[in-house]
């Protein structure tokens, strides 16, 4: 397993982060005891969790079944990087939340900790995230907050997920005017398909040195060779591939035709081209099953040359830093 730093911290992380949303809603506790082990076994000590995975009436379940193999012992606490995030209701039905049950005021933030915490069976969170961006609750306010559990030795560093490029400039600006470090990492939406982020968002996460994580690295398996698996297998993989677009089928086409001439699985290749972006410093992985998990450490033998990078670009074009995509 190779490591690298989270953004300009001093924080050891392995390049595959263990996502852990299938957890509960379509993977069992022992199961996922199960993949968590094997992920410590092949290196990775970089996990990925939020407190309203689990999801309706079972968020915070996913949290749980985590915090149940922490329990266990053996160094398992020890030797995890842990990330997990605060923002959604934890309420089962939105409609009936009552005030200040979300989002990132101080009392939600004070509040969510302490029940993830509870959830997860530790006493400080490595890395906590903001899933969303909050517009009505200021900085100020944010960072204080976040200063407390810090000085409480609840959490160690503070992330983002979902943020623009000026969410973070403004995020990292009111940190400054406080002495504080601000955010070290950023969790966005990025693979061959989605590379939105490649326009602001990582040239700011680059510039204020965060960490970016990819989430979705396969656009929810669409990069996972959906066209082959749709003529081999049927099922979900068929009903997704007819809801492609022309563009989007000759798109995947060329991409698993490319994988095949590479001698490599789509998936693997995806991963891998995530993994040779300079911002990048763990695509997410969120495997169902300890199969799933074997085939993602692939990516990380898989050396792409920079005309492979550039066939890449050719069927997925992706962006280049504003304002240079749109203008002179």
């Amino acid at each position: 397993m190779e490591y690298t730093s989270l953004g300009r911290t001093g924080l050891s992380v392995s390049r595959l982060c263990l996502g852990t949303m299938n957890f509960g809603p379509l993977t069992t506790e022992a199961d996922a005891h199960h993949i968590m082990d094997a992920a410590h076994q092949d290196g990775i000590n970089f996990f990925d969790t939020a407190n309203v995975y689990g999801w309706g009436e079972n968020k915070g379940r996913t949290e749980e079944i985590v915090g149940t193999w922490f329990a266990q012992g053996g160094g398992r606490r020890e030797r995890t990087v842990l990330a997990t995030k605060l923002y959604g209701s934890m309420s089962a039905d939105d409609s009936k939340k009552w005030p200040n049950e979300d989002k990132l005021s101080a009392l939600n933030i004070r509040r969510a900790v302490d029940a993830s915490l509870k959830r997860l069976q530790t006493d400080y969170i490595d890395l906590y995230q903001m899933h969303h961006v909050d517009r009505a609750t200021p900085w100020e306010e944010i960072w204080q907050a976040m200063e407390v559990l810090t000085a409480q030795g609840k959490i160690l560093y503070v992330g983002s997920s979902n943020f623009a490029g000026w969410h973070i400039a403004t995020a990292q600006a009111a940190a400054a005017k406080r002495n504080f470090l601000g955010l070290v990492a950023e969790q966005s939406l990025y693979n061959l398909l989605a590379r939105t982020v490649e326009l602001e968002v990582l040239p700011s996460a680059e510039y204020h040195g965060l960490g970016v994580i990819p989430w979705s690295p396969l656009q929810g398996g669409l990069l996972g060779g959906v066209l082959r698996k749709a003529g081999e297998e049927g099922g979900r993989s068929a009903d997704r591939a007819k809801k492609l677009s022309a563009t989007e089928r000759e798109q995947l086409q060329a991409y698993e035709d490319f994988c095949d001439k590479l001698g490599q699985e789509p998936g693997t290749v995806a991963l891998a081209w995530l993994l040779h972006q300079p911002t990048v410093t763990a695509p997410i992985v969120g495997p169902r099953t300890a199969g799933q998990l074997d085939t993602a450490l692939k990516a990380l033998d898989v050396k792409l040359e920079q005309g492979d990078l550039d066939r890449l670009d050719e069927i997925f074009p992706g962006h280049r830093t504003a304002p240079e995509d749109y203008a002179w």
